[in-house]
């Protein structure tokens, strides 16, 4: 038997904000929310993300998520993220990825390779 991811959890002062972001950005809905944050979910087969309200400061990201367009290409997708609140970071584009910053900062990269929508297999 393996592991599997459940949850992913990002601390955040304002939940509500930064769920609505990544809604918009994963296709996930809201399924949950309460005095503590923010639930997000997609397909029965990926991580729900939780937003947990923080004010405490994390220094850089010790994890981020990596994204994949399916349906478009990186260059639409990633005026789309932008258009949604995505901003560029310091970083240089490789030509396959781009690191970009959530409306919190956090950091995350856009990778050139498509892949399926969800709920198709798309690991090697």
């Amino acid at each position: 038997m393996v592991s599997r991811i459940s949850d992913l959890i990002v601390k955040t002062p304002d939940p509500a904000r930064l769920s609505r972001f990544w809604c918009e950005a994963l296709g996930y809905e809201v399924t949950a929310t309460d005095e503590t944050g923010v639930a997000i979910s997609g397909a029965s087969n990926a991580p729900t993300i939780l937003f947990e309200r923080s004010n405490d400061s994390f220094g850089d990201n010790s994890l981020h998520l990596d994204l994949c367009p399916t349906d478009r290409s990186q260059a639409d997708e990633l005026e789309r993220l932008m258009a949604l609140g995505a901003t560029k970071t310091d970083v240089e584009p490789s030509g396959s990825w781009h690191v970009l910053a959530d409306p919190d900062g956090n950091k995350f990269c856009l990778m050139a390779k498509r892949i399926p929508a969800e709920p198709n297999d798309f690991h090697d």
